[in-house]
């Protein structure tokens, strides 16, 4: 073969397919930023209690519903009744995507949590995982 004629080595079409799916993977993925939720601010820790993320306001969960703070849902089961719990769907792994009409919901197989976590339709069989959660003045705080 001269050196004028390209060649074609297993290797190389192996390598030069890998560089184009790896170039393919990056273009297709995002930063995940548009839809991040901001992070929890800090709160100093009162006599005898640890520092905590502040999640939310007391007002802005409404009784019988709840918000998702990141990695925590935090729900209002009862007037002044706060439950801290995991965002993550123990079906599959997904990231819950909303409270509403009483139920903390999994668009991605449909499973559907009570407030206080427990399963209410599946695919689910698990209870979302409880979070550590308090009031201090008018937030509701991680830990």
């Amino acid at each position: 073969m001269s050196t004028d004629e390209s060649a074609f080595t297993r290797r190389g079409v192996v390598t030069a397919g890998a560089v184009v799916a790896a170039a393919a993977l990056t273009a297709c993925t995002t930063s995940g930023r548009e839809n991040a939720t901001p992070a929890p601010k800090e709160t100093p820790a009162g006599p005898g209690q640890s520092a905590g993320n502040t999640l939310a306001k007391t007002a802005d969960i409404p009784v019988g519903g709840g918000v998702i703070v990141g990695d925590t849902v935090v729900t209002q089961p009862s007037a002044g009744s706060f439950v801290g719990l995991s965002s993550v769907c123990t079906h599959a792994g997904c990231k819950v995507a909303s409270v509403s009409g009483g139920t903390i919901n999994c668009t991605c197989h449909g499973s559907k949590y009570r407030l206080d976590g427990s399963v209410s339709n599946g695919p689910a069989v698990k209870p979302l995982a409880a979070k550590p959660v308090r009031v201090v003045g008018d937030s509701v705080i991680s830990g």
